[in-house]
């Protein structure tokens, strides 16, 4: 085999094993609220050595260069990618945001935060309604009913309460004095 032939062999290799950790990505990017094809876009991005611009991509994915935009914007609002600046480009750039931990964290606290406050407000409209009940029935089977219930809500309740702490941690960066963000060997 000539070294040329080898040389092409392994740049087929190379591709193989950067596109087995692509599909993975893109498979799992739906945690992210992202799409797999966004995912994929995410995955070229990553791979990229010098940061891409719209047109890049849209080579690179043979997708449509408005699909790149939409994507582009979904992964910079998830904080996995970031526009970069050359001198003598005037076209948009992006590259990989390096900091996986970012994205985690920007995604994780956006998910909970307005998932714990819509629960919070339901908690707090379902104690009311039930304390507003329990001094208007007359029936004691339903005064019961609605202690257990109010009991059951002072659980969910306390795991809310619980849950904004855990995002406070994520919030301020404390999460990763008890967890250290891991690095390569």
């Amino acid at each position: 085999m000539s070294s040329e032939q080898q040389l092409n062999s392994d740049y087929k290799k190379l591709d193989q094993a950067r596109n087995r950790f692509i599909t993975e990505v893109a498979n799992n990017m739906h945690l992210y609220n992202i799409t797999s094809s966004v995912g994929r876009l995410y995955g070229t991005v990553f791979f990229s050595e010098e940061p891409m611009t719209l047109d890049d991509m849209s080579k690179a994915l043979a997708m449509s260069k408005t699909s790149m935009s939409t994507g582009i914007r979904a992964l910079t609002e998830a904080n996995m990618v970031e526009r970069v600046w050359e001198k003598g480009i005037r076209k948009d750039l992006y590259k990989a945001d390096d900091d996986w931990y970012k994205s985690f964290s920007n995604v994780f606290i956006t998910r909970w935060r307005n998932a714990t406050e819509r629960n919070m407000k339901a908690i707090e409209d379902t104690k009311s309604e039930l304390m507003k009940l329990e001094k208007t029935t007359k029936y004691d089977e339903i005064k019961k009913k609605v202690e257990v219930d109010l009991d059951k809500i002072g659980e969910a309740e306390a795991y809310y309460e619980w849950l904004n702490e855990v995002i406070a941690l994520f919030e301020t960066g404390e999460i990763f004095e008890i967890i250290p963000k891991k690095h390569a060997k």
